[in-house]
């Protein structure tokens, strides 16, 4: 077991009709000015905006609002939140959405914070001081931003895909609601749940450390999203199911499923990062697309902890040698990615980069780490290159 700090200080308020208790949360943060962040348009046709509006006039509370956040989060966007934030006098930051609504605000949050540019941060040239305080509203299972103390934004130069961490982004409050994800698209849904998945498994290829416990509870979460993945696929109305998965979101990503590990392997996400980066796919459904042919390539070289995923997560059952059982267990979250309509290649994702793509991609994944990807194995721009081919 390696030693660990686990900070979780988000204040959650989960069930139905959650956010009805934005005015008591807003009172509490003793906020002046409030900047309210959401994406293209589904908080207003479904009026969630208008009632907090309601919720912000009726608390005697100024605020101005920046909607156009899109999937992989733009930077033009958090320059244009930053200004207006500044402008404003902002001292608050009300993110309304999903995981790129979330990521936004908090990039918005540590322009407004550390000054200078704020792309420096998440090139790590300098290094976060602080972060604009937030609260969430979530309205999509998926990244776990409601959580977290990460978030990844997108550079339009050259469509760079990097991320920054630091504890100061961890929102104050996030409120919710299992039925405000229930209007949500089946495929949003889906790449959802896998996003969700990946966050745990990311921190269950582990190359030290380790502890009984984090395992099981790893386990037993990744297994609860599977089950009700299939439940939401053929009941998308099912709010015990909705209400499983999205606390599952935010435990797979709050650093609960990574406590006395190395932190995990995570070269799928920086490998996908550079594919939704250069094509703008769907995060969840690029790591389906991408996890399978990382998995291969580095479980023919270290097999073990793939071996007890087989066993303990996708519950594979039968004797083998170890690169047998490993193989199992890859092809099992293969299955389950096709049974909720996930693609586990680039082909079935529609895109076919080639070769000067290819090269690019992974020459930027090793750039943005600094170095080789990956703990289990490490990655380096040829290993990237190859899993890269191996997914077409």
């Amino acid at each position: 077991m390696n030693d660990f700090v686990y900070n979780t200080p988000t204040k959650v308020v989960f069930g139905r009709k959650a956010e009805e208790k934005l005015g008591a949360l807003m009172r509490a943060q003793g906020c002046r000015k409030v900047l309210v962040h959401y994406g293209q348009g589904s908080v207003v046709r479904s009026g969630l905006l208008d009632r907090v509006r309601e919720v912000l006039k009726a608390e005697a509370i100024e605020w101005v609002e920046l909607g156009g956040a899109v999937p992989n989060p733009r930077l033009s966007l958090v320059y244009e939140g930053i200004e207006l934030g500044r402008r404003e006098g902002v001292d608050f930051i009300l993110a309304v959405g999903g995981g790129s609504v979330i990521d936004s605000a908090k990039a918005i949050g540590y322009g407004l914070s550390c000054g200078g540019d704020v792309w420096e941060l998440f090139e790590r040239k300098r290094k976060v001081t602080g972060c604009t305080p937030i609260g969430v509203i979530l309205t999509i299972a998926a990244t776990g931003s409601e959580m977290s103390a990460s978030c990844v934004i997108t550079g339009e130069d050259g469509w760079r895909k990097l991320g920054c961490s630091s504890d100061t982004s961890r929102p104050r409050f996030a409120i919710m609601n299992p039925e405000l994800t229930m209007t949500l698209p089946d495929y949003q849904t889906a790449c959802g749940c896998v996003d969700i998945l990946m966050h745990t498994m990311e921190r269950w290829f582990y190359a030290s450390g380790g502890m009984e416990l984090t395992d099981r509870i790893a386990a037993s979460l990744m297994r609860t999203v599977m089950k009700h993945a299939l439940i939401l696929r053929d009941d998308p109305q099912n709010y015990e199911s909705r209400a499983e998965i999205l606390w599952a979101g935010a435990l797979s990503h709050n650093g609960l499923t990574g406590c006395g590990t190395d932190g995990g392997d995570w070269a799928p996400h920086k490998i996908e990062h550079e594919l939704s980066g250069l094509f703008d796919v769907a995060h969840g459904a690029g790591l389906a697309a991408i996890w399978g042919s990382w998995a291969r390539y580095v479980s023919s070289r270290e097999p073990s902890r793939f071996v007890s995923f087989a066993q303990h997560v996708m519950q594979v059952s039968g004797a083998g040698t170890d690169a047998e059982m490993a193989l199992k267990g890859i092809e099992a979250f293969e299955e389950f990615c096709r049974a909720i309509h996930m693609p586990v290649n680039m082909r079935e994702l529609g895109v076919q980069p080639d070769e000067e793509q290819i090269a690019e991609m992974a020459q930027k994944c090793v750039k943005g780490m600094g170095g080789p990807a990956g703990k289990v194995v490490k990655l380096y721009a040829e290993d990237i290159e190859e899993i890269f081919r191996m997914a077409r």
